[in-house]
């Protein structure tokens, strides 16, 4: 799994293990299962001094259920352990149904990230990379960490694609895809292309340096710590790409919206666009998903405005003409390719 998944798996039983004063498994008793969930019931955020959120909490019992049923397995606790065990971990069915109901999320428009775009300054090389990030994002889908991992010979300009190599870019579950550019707009591609013969050309960067290099950081003229320039180091995690995106959306007056959500972007407008199975099977793997349910379940909720067009425009339609057979709904579509997934499984 990924680092931050073990980590949050980790900080889990640390915590457990906190609240038990360090006793020793072999010693668990289901009573503890119960006194942790009853103790994590009552804990608050440090941050906002508030309840602990339900998806905070069953995510560490869930962590901690996982645990247990392993250990149950392993040599020295099979004998004091049952499996079963595990369950005293679960939380009550309410407090599941609400951390895992899905919620609408806030998606940016395809305009309002041009409107981003537009807004960004370009009159240093640290501006225009930043700049660039956003376009490239929007291009391609890229996940944050992967786009802090790349490099120039990862982009093919020629071929409109990148190449995630997962033994150089870190993609999630280490999987290794092309991603061709999302049509999303000339202008769009123009940002990256200028961007990329910038570094080519007058910074003078080779295939093996950064496609978004991380800032240098030194002493200044006025004899304190900032940003140099550009380094030929590539950033070791996505922490500087998301500032990026806050400062960016603040700045053209707009909600933060984070390098994630642009995916979701792409997925809803794959959704209009794609007028056939294959297209939007080809739209989803460009998203880096083996699965076109993925896509579906994950990224391609309807947004509730947008939900309420649709169902009004049905109404409105209902009576007046016979649908044409040679026009097909991308919505229909949609419903029949999720119908037949679900069938094959």
């Amino acid at each position: 799994m990924d680092v931050s998944s073990v980590d949050m798996a980790a900080a889990a039983i640390a915590s457990y293990e906190h609240w038990s004063s360090y006793r020793d498994f072999a010693k668990f008793h289901i009573e503890q299962a119960k006194g942790y969930k009853a103790w994590l019931a009552k804990q608050v955020n440090e941050k906002t001094g508030k309840a602990l959120a339900k998806a905070t909490t069953h995510s560490r019992l869930m962590a901690l259920k996982a645990f247990v049923f392993w250990l149950a397995g392993q040599s020295g606790y099979k004998s004091r352990i049952s499996y079963a065990d595990a369950d005293y971990f679960n939380p009550s069915a309410n407090d599941s149904r609400i951390a895992t109901a899905r919620r609408e999320k806030k998606v940016p428009t395809i305009e309002q990230i041009k409107l981003v775009l537009s807004k960004m300054p370009t009159g240093s090389d640290i501006e225009k990379r930043d700049r660039a990030i956003v376009a490239f994002t929007l291009l391609t889908g890229a996940r944050d960490n992967a786009i802090a991992s790349f490099s120039l010979k990862h982009i093919d300009l020629a071929g409109r694609q990148v190449f995630q190599d997962a033994r150089d870019v870190r993609t999630k579950s280490r999987k290794t895809f092309t991603t061709f550019f999302f049509p999303v707009g000339g202008d769009v591609e123009t940002i990256v292309r200028d961007w990329v013969e910038h570094l080519k050309g007058p910074l003078v960067y080779g295939p093996d340096d950064p496609l978004f290099p991380a800032t240098k950081v030194g002493l200044t003229n006025s004899g304190l710590f900032g940003a140099l320039g550009l380094s030929r180091n590539h950033w070791k995690n996505a922490a500087a790409i998301r500032r990026i995106f806050k400062s960016a959306f603040e700045a053209a007056g707009l909600p933060y919206a984070n390098p994630h959500s642009f995916r979701d972007t792409l997925a809803q407008l794959g959704e209009v666009q794609c007028q056939t199975p294959e297209a939007f099977k080809a739209w989803s793997q460009n998203l880096g998903h083996e699965q076109v349910l993925t896509t579906f379940t994950s990224y391609g909720t309807v947004a509730t405005k947008r939900q309420g067009e649709l169902l009004s425009a049905i109404g409105n339609s209902t009576g007046t003409k016979e649908p044409s057979v040679s026009e097909p709904d991308p919505e229909t579509i949609a419903k029949v390719v999720t119908f037949l997934q679900n069938r094959a499984t």
